[in-house]
């Protein structure tokens, strides 16, 4: 029997192993594809840890971040063939028949299933797909760096454009990590001007590396004060990356009339809402969870023509344990990607 080698969670308190298992053949629906890299994202930690109210059943693989090459295709696949360059993403599949689904709204399909969580993802050498949705990636791209797009890439992309801010009006992304990095590229992209604000004058130096106008580290400022004067009068739209609750009102009260926060980031704890001044001044606080089809097509195009380029680092997939400590520890610029050779 064909074997292959993929990190495993066994338990939510104990490190991954790496097992082999048996290699899976594809389903009707189904391409099986031996991956190449796949990124590392911050779901996936708490994927290892259970740390959400619906866990994974164990064992999994985690991982909704993977590039590389189908081998085999199961009966009734058509869209995608043997040798294709694909990837998984967190959208797995959905029903297609429900009310979301039929609006283009998948990625609120309640019967949707999630790779690396509900369905085993890409912290192996080979990984299933479901071939109506998986992503397929432009020729000639590097694929270590298109890991990223994956689920980083299109989470932002969408977050910024449901937010409705429109070219030459102001962003700011919050938190400039594994996502708020990519953010900033792609609101310069769409013509945006960019704010960035974290903490860490390393990863500000990042931001204004991708085309952030303004810089501000929240710890050593005021912020509010400073996102206003700069942009004279606040942001039309704020995307907030980041998992430290203080974010949120942070990115609202930034935000000028009729302004819109789309969140992204997933902290712990909940943040207070200020009611009055929400409707006085005519905001909106929109949540964004990844992106549709649709969404992640458009998202691969931009990272394709060269207008996004995520910051990545490779590690083997031997490492994990390690990338997830250096993750818990806030020490990780830009992405991890591991590598399966």
């Amino acid at each position: 029997m064909s074997t292959m080698r993929a990190a495993v969670v066994h338990s939510f308190t104990e490190p991954l192993r790496i097992d082999e298992r048996p290699l899976p053949a594809p389903g009707p629906h189904e391409a099986l594809v031996r991956v190449e890299y796949t990124g590392v994202c911050h779901t996936d930690l708490h994927a290892a840890r259970g740390d959400w109210p619906v866990k994974p059943e164990l064992p999994f693989v985690p991982g909704h971040e993977g590039v590389g090459t189908v081998v085999a295709v199961g009966e009734h696949v058509e869209r995608v063939r043997v040798g294709d360059l694909v990837g998984n993403a967190w959208l797995a599949s959905a029903c297609g028949a429900c009310e979301f689904c039929e609006s283009g709204w998948e990625t609120l399909c309640p019967a949707q299933r999630n790779s690396g969580y509900s369905v085993d993802g890409s912290f192996g050498d080979h990984m299933l797909v479901d071939a109506r949705f998986c992503p397929v990636i432009p020729a000639g791209v590097d694929l270590a760096a298109a890991a990223p797009i994956l689920c980083a890439g299109v989470t932002v992309y969408k977050g910024l454009k449901v937010t409705e801010a429109r070219p030459g009006q102001w962003m700011l992304v919050s938190g400039i990590g594994g996502l708020g990095h990519v953010a900033v590229q792609y609101a310069v992209a769409m013509g945006m001007r960019v704010v960035a604000i974290d903490v860490d004058e390393t990863k500000l130096a990042l931001a204004r590396q991708h085309g952030a106008e303004v810089t501000v580290n929240a710890d050593e400022h005021d912020a509010v004060g400073e996102i206003t004067r700069a942009t004279g009068g606040g942001v039309h739209g704020a995307l907030v990356t980041a998992v430290n609750g203080k974010a949120f009102p942070q990115a609202v009260a930034g935000l000028r009339r009729g302004g819109t926060v789309a969140l992204v980031g997933l902290p712990p704890e909940s943040f207070p809402l200020d009611i009055f001044t929400t409707v006085l001044l005519g905001l909106t606080v929109r949540g964004s969870i990844v992106g549709t089809r649709r969404d992640m097509a458009e998202a691969l195009d931009f990272f394709a023509r060269g207008l996004v380029s995520p910051t990545y680092s490779v590690r083997r997939l031997e490492e994990i344990n390690e990338v997830f400590g250096e993750m818990d520890r806030g020490g990780i610029d830009g992405r991890v990607v591991l590598s399966m050779a």
